[in-house]
């Protein structure tokens, strides 16, 4: 089993979505049974929490839905549990790598940019659209979509064969 956490800022927008957006990817290839996604936020100021009714409709609009997922934060044991820790900006990968190293853990190669699993992209980062109006959400769906395919590949060369 593969385990991957997609991790922002507040777990309302831009992880529930990428993890929305991946479960139905796993789920297409036939490959439930080997690979399993969550989100969290490094923060938790949501918890508890629906997706911003915003990504909720961007996703419902291509077939996704993430409504039911809750905000939560990232804890500790979520260092051991996942293998790809994936951050959707750099601020979120600073504070995941400094949460491994206070935890004493080593989470080299397994903590990184969620869009360096899409290089033709030419971006890295995933911008939070929680301030913006609703085509943010549209703009962020097309990059998850692209990272996601990445990953799945990925996976599947590196993991699963």
């Amino acid at each position: 089993m593969v385990r991957v956490l997609f991790v922002c800022l507040g777990n309302i927008c831009r992880s529930p979505t990428a993890h929305g957006v991946f479960a139905k990817m796993v789920a297409e290839a036939g490959l439930a049974r080997a690979i399993e996604s969550d989100s969290a936020g490094t923060t938790d100021y949501h918890r508890g929490e629906a997706p911003d009714p915003r990504a909720v409709a961007a996703a419902k609009r291509r077939g996704i839905d993430i409504a039911r997922l809750r905000a939560r934060p990232v804890e500790p044991a979520d260092l051991a549990r996942f293998d790809l820790l994936l951050a959707m900006d750099r601020p979120v990968l600073r504070r995941l790598s400094a949460m491994g190293r206070r935890l004493g853990g080593d989470a080299r190669g397994r903590v990184g940019l969620f869009l360096d699993h899409a290089p033709g992209l030419g971006v890295r980062e995933v911008p939070d659209p929680y301030l913006g109006g609703e085509e943010g959400f549209d703009a962020v769906l097309d990059l998850i979509e692209e990272g996601a395919k990445g990953l799945l590949a990925a996976i599947r060369r590196e993991r699963l064969e």
